[in-house]
């Protein structure tokens, strides 16, 4: 029987959006192709600590979030309820939302999209000994405090300084009691706290407040240009996590492009022709060497990944894959102009066209991920078909999601052992939307 507290997540949506420059809620606003609140969403759904989400939006737009919650399939959301004109009160109306069973509580600022699985996991740990918890970084900025005439009065001790971010966590019997005396208090109203941890610390000076290491990453989007810095930070690339390559054994994988199955070569006595050929066929023989059941899908067999038809009808007589990976092509490079028609049409049909086709032809038969190679290259042509194909990963791991399947594109740079074992840990992983690059030599 499973005795542990059960642990709501809160998202606190409730502002406007007028320091970003807009009268909508800056938690609809679209960052890294979906709005802000869905990323928040997103982190708390996939979270396996967390139970519960409970939602406070900015009042006349609760019903967009439903929308929302409904078309992203996050199961976990119980509520959405209509936020308060201040950080305190949308607070307060959560806690009046949880009901009066004791439960781990962590109210998180919607607008901080970027929050990492890990710090859940801390929070909900450290909640185990701690009844009150807050998420924090180190200063790395040296912090004054000025005299009425705008001068240094003093300069603080760095080292012992703190960021605060969200989540800030709690027993729910310790911050609802916190609220109840700050409610009951004439003086509050006058000189609110700006945060959760602020009213504990006025109201229950008797319960510590736990530290959580937080991340420079979990930026708050308060201003205009919070707006790009969220973009940028979304299109860095996660960490490929070193997983257990025998979980690969009897599982399907279908390798589409220039490879060629596992010991071909070798039987013929020579090394894959060309570039392309050498990434796809070390990726078949390490998926092998793990016992995979490899199926390798390439042009001399009949399959061109430009056409749709003959991707279709490979992946139909396959029948059902776990893993479906589109083999980086050969590289190019050289200048846009010079290139011939017939150059910039195989460019297109082997990449973008090719990832296209490869995409819709797999997902009938996909049980597992989509991972999408792009070779090594320098110029217009091939920056332009990178980027199609980087885009075409984040919208397909956005739409696919529902169904459970991954969506990754892999920049192969590295040698193809290198470039093999990463596109081995990236299938085995539970990344998704993810673009990565392999540009790191190991070998």
């Amino acid at each position: 029987m499973d005795s542990r507290l059960r642990s709501v997540g809160v998202l606190l949506a409730g502002g406007v959006g007028q320091r970003v420059g807009l009268t909508t809620p800056k938690q609809l606003i679209e960052v890294a192709g979906r709005t802000i609140i869905e990323h928040s969403l997103a982190v708390f759904e996939a979270a396996p600590e967390i139970d519960e989400i409970v939602v406070l939006m900015t009042p006349g737009y609760a019903d967009r979030v439903r929308e929302i919650v409904t078309r992203g399939g996050y199961r976990k959301v119980s509520k959405v309820v209509d936020g308060g004109s201040s950080r305190t009160e949308s607070t307060w109306r959560a806690l009046a939302a949880l009901g009066a069973e004791e439960c781990n509580v962590l109210l998180h600022d919607a607008v901080r999209p970027l929050l990492e699985p890990r710090i859940i996991t801390e929070c909900v740990r450290a909640l185990e000994i701690h009844e009150a918890v807050n998420v924090a970084i180190p200063s790395s900025d040296t912090v004054l405090v000025a005299t009425p005439e705008e001068s240094i009065g003093e300069v603080l001790d760095r080292s012992r300084l703190r960021r605060s971010q969200t989540p800030q966590c709690f027993r729910l019997s310790v911050i609802r009691e916190a609220y109840e005396r700050a409610m009951a208090d004439p003086g509050f109203a006058g000189l609110p706290a700006t945060d959760d941890c602020g009213v504990v610390l006025r109201y229950l000076p008797e319960v510590p407040i736990h530290l959580v290491q937080g991340s420079e990453r979990n930026i708050k989007v308060t201003h205009p240009a919070d707006l790009h810095i969220a973009e940028l930070l979304f299109r860095l690339p996660a960490p490929v996590p070193p997983g257990d390559r025998a979980a690969l054994a009897g599982q399907v994988i279908v390798l589409l492009g220039e490879a060629e199955p596992a010991g071909e070569a070798a039987r013929r006595g020579s090394e894959p022709a060309g570039e392309a050929g050498r990434h796809g066929s070390e990726l078949a023989r390490e998926a092998a060497g793990h016992g995979a059941a490899v199926h390798v899908l390439t042009r001399a067999g009949g399959v061109r990944v430009e056409d749709f038809g003959s991707v279709a009808k490979a992946l139909d007589d396959v029948g059902g894959a776990d893993h479906v990976v589109l083999v980086a092509g050969a590289s190019r490079a050289g200048d846009l102009a010079r290139a011939s028609g017939e150059t910039v049409a195989d460019a297109v049909g082997t990449g973008h066209l090719g990832a296209l086709n490869v995409a819709r032809a797999a997902r009938p038969h996909l049980r597992g991920s989509l991972l999408l190679q792009v070779p090594p290259g320098t110029g217009a042509l091939h920056e332009s078909g990178a980027a199609a194909v980087a885009g075409l990963t984040r919208a397909l791991a956005r739409e696919w999601a529902s169904g459970g399947i991954r969506v990754n594109c892999l920049n192969t740079g590295a040698s193809p052992l290198v470039a093999a074992q990463t596109s081995l840990d990236i299938l085995i992983s539970d990344l998704s939307g993810q673009v990565i690059d392999a540009r790191v030599d190991g070998t």
